[in-house]
């Protein structure tokens, strides 16, 4: 199988670092996608969370409006929400079914304890369920800056072990890092996954221009790196709340030190928090810039 098939120009695009970027979504936003839809490429990807408190209905509708609008759905599957075999069953079959869903993109998710019968994302590739329902493509995540809760080794023992199911069942593997703010983190964990042999392809998280507050919120809440040096280097001061940060540096720094004998084919994935048009306004702008 082919990344063409999932990701029409995957194997085809440029060493341009925002050619054949992915966006996030949440089901609320629906109404902002499509407002922004003119500005987004065809079949880019989307990816729709999987938020405590939202419906059901409400995630899977997000997934047919981006269906709809002319791009690729990537909806959200949380091992450790899913309160039985059935709603998961259920998910997958109307996604493919009523969207048409070719990949997803599986977590374990954040509880202490499972809401149903799946501890983890390997769990819920191992049912079957999705490649006989038609998917091509599994998501998994990347943390190039660790885990609160699994070790170092630990996680890429769990990324190859993924990995390797994952195409055990015919389907190909993605990786998608969490967002962060320095470039560093990023390049070493890349060079030394290629070190080790794992040959997936990454699309690096990035966070789209937010409120400082904003931005430092969802970084606490995600474990993510936001030390006073760190976001000196993003173009922030912590000394200075107000006002808005974007990622221009950190794009730039990962663009600069990018080298794809040693890093792979990577892509980028966009985080909006909640502001879609004022990320893709940023992609777009950056993109001017560049030329």
């Amino acid at each position: 199988m082919s990344y063409a098939e999932i990701h029409p120009n995957w194997e085809t695009l440029s060493n341009d670092i925002l050619d054949g970027y992915s966006l996030e979504i949440t089901a609320k936003d629906v109404a902002s996608l499509r407002e922004a839809a003119p500005k987004i490429a065809p079949q880019t990807p989307i990816a729709v969370t999987f938020l405590p408190g939202e419906e059901m209905e409400a995630r899977i509708a997000a997934v047919k409006a981006v269906r709809e609008l002319g791009f690729e759905p990537m909806p959200h599957v949380s091992a450790r929400r899913l309160t039985s075999a059935k709603v998961f069953e259920d998910m997958i079959k109307r996604v493919t079914s009523e969207s048409g869903v070719k990949r997803l993109f599986v977590i374990a998710g954040d509880p202490p304890q499972p809401e149903g019968p799946f501890e983890d994302s390997l769990q819920v590739i191992r049912t079957g369920v999705l490649e006989q329902n038609g998917i091509k493509a599994i998501g998994i995540a990347g943390h190039p800056e660790g885990h609160p809760n699994v070790s170092k080794d630990e996680l890429w023992v769990w990324m190859e072990n993924k990995i390797a199911e994952i195409r055990q069942r015919g389907m190909l593997p993605i990786i998608v890092t969490q967002f962060g703010f320095s470039a560093e983190p990023f390049l070493d964990w890349l060079e030394e996954m290629r070190a080790r042999g794992i040959d997936a392809p990454v699309r690096v998280g990035v966070p789209g221009p937010a409120g400082i507050k904003r931005l430092l919120g969802f970084a606490a809440r995600c474990g993510v790196g936001a030390s006073a040096a760190v976001m000196a280097k993003y173009g922030v001061s912590l000394t200075q709340l107000m006002g808005t940060a974007g990622p221009n540096k950190l794009v730039t720094a990962i663009d600069q030190g990018l080298d794809y004998e040693r890093h792979g084919r990577v892509r980028l994935h966009f985080y909006p928090f909640g502001g879609l048009s004022k990320t893709l306004d940023w992609i777009h702008e950056f993109s001017e810039h560049r030329r």
